[in-house]
């Protein structure tokens, strides 16, 4: 993982819930309108990991997911220069990692989440995804299989 950037996404459960997008299997990931955020999804490459965030009341890292296809204009926008990318889901976490046991890490004071927290797309460094991972009780290498390509193999 160490080849690869690490990501955060934010979204408002009631607009678009982690369960929306376990069900769906993959999303694009369209709307996004903040310049700082549209480089960072230009950075994202196809296997980079992605940290799902419910922002609004809920305020918790619930899932992991992986970019599915890079940057590509966004069919939402009006303007061109507005992209998205493809993500899918790859886990659930076994604990939800909440913003008040983020603040809380001084080794996560830096990260996005806390400095810039009205920033939807963000960037991790892997040790800050790492520990995001850890504090929700899942291991750096679960995070290769879909969710969905796990059910269908248990079924």
């Amino acid at each position: 993982m160490s080849e690869k950037h690490c990501w955060l996404v934010k979204q408002e459960p009631e607009d678009y819930s982690w369960e929306d997008f376990v069900r769906d299997g993959r999303t694009a990931w369209t709307g996004v309108r903040s310049f700082a955020a549209r480089i960072h999804l230009r950075a994202m490459a196809v296997g980079d990991p992605v940290l799902f965030y419910h922002s609004g009341k809920e305020r918790a890292v619930v899932g992991i997911a992986t970019v599915r296809k890079a940057a590509y204009p966004d069919p939402t926008a009006e303007d061109g220069e507005w992209v998205c990318v493809d993500l899918a889901p790859v886990k659930s976490l076994p604990d939800r990692v909440e913003l008040a046991a983020v603040k809380a890490r001084t080794s996560l004071q830096g990260i996005g989440l806390v400095r810039q927290s009205r920033l939807s797309v963000m960037p991790l460094k892997p040790g800050e995804f790492r520990e995001l991972l850890a504090m929700g009780g899942a291991a750096e290498q679960e995070i290769s299989a879909p969710e969905s390509a796990r059910r269908k193999s248990r079924a």
